[in-house]
């Protein structure tokens, strides 16, 4: 019996979902969480040999507990299932080491199979996706521009992004008008979507 554990936060889709597994012959949920802080400790505790985990959690996300998970539990493989169908997603899935992506779009019939492949060592990856990921384009960002744009990304402002790279304020600015040039994008926050969907700020 392959023993699951299921991070979902929404208590209908989490129900169905527990339920489509226990209706097969070989696969039993064992733990059941809606929110990111508790999947590790949860998965210490009942020991399942997949977790299957939407990255969009309450508490900590599902990709950062997948890492965490990862590191305490080497053992149990990963499954990501998730409606975030973007390239630059699943190439963050991929540095976070998961053994599967799968959207949640796809037919019932191949979440199970998933979880079985994954068991087996296989890496199962959404075919489209995998495809788009693929094919992305290569960052038009210097390393510098990438770099204060990822602090951007997390809320810094241009003085505050200027103290820890040791620059001006006024480089700073300079370098965020060049990034939304380049990226052809409205403002620093639609530069930071494109750069993130793009999987240029992992």
């Amino acid at each position: 019996m392959i023993r699951v554990l299921l991070a979902e936060d929404m208590n209908m889709v989490r129900g169905a979902l527990v339920a489509l597994l226990n209706l097969e012959h070989d696969i039993e949920v064992v733990c059941e969480v809606d929110n990111g802080d508790d999947i590790v400790s949860q998965a210490l505790a009942h020991k399942p040999q997949v977790a299957i985990i939407d990255i969009d959690l309450p508490g900590v996300d599902g990709l950062t507990a997948a890492v965490q998970l990862h590191e305490r539990m080497p053992g149990c493989r990963i499954l990501i299932l998730t409606s975030m169908g973007r390239p630059g997603t699943l190439l963050r899935a991929i540095s976070a080491q998961v053994n599967g992506y799968l959207l949640k779009d796809a037919p019932p019939s191949e979440l199970a199979s998933a979880v079985r492949r994954v068991v087996a060592g296989q890496r199962v990856v959404d075919p489209q996706l995998a495809v788009a990921a693929w094919g992305g384009q290569e960052s038009p960002l210097t390393d510098r521009e990438t770099e204060v744009l990822r602090l951007a990304a997390k809320g810094a402002e241009p003085s505050e992004i200027a103290a820890q790279l040791h620059l001006s304020t006024g480089t700073v600015r300079n370098y965020l008008t060049n990034i939304i040039t380049k990226l052809n994008a409205r403002n620093r926050v639609d530069a930071v979507l494109i750069a993130q969907e793009s999987g240029w700020l992992l």
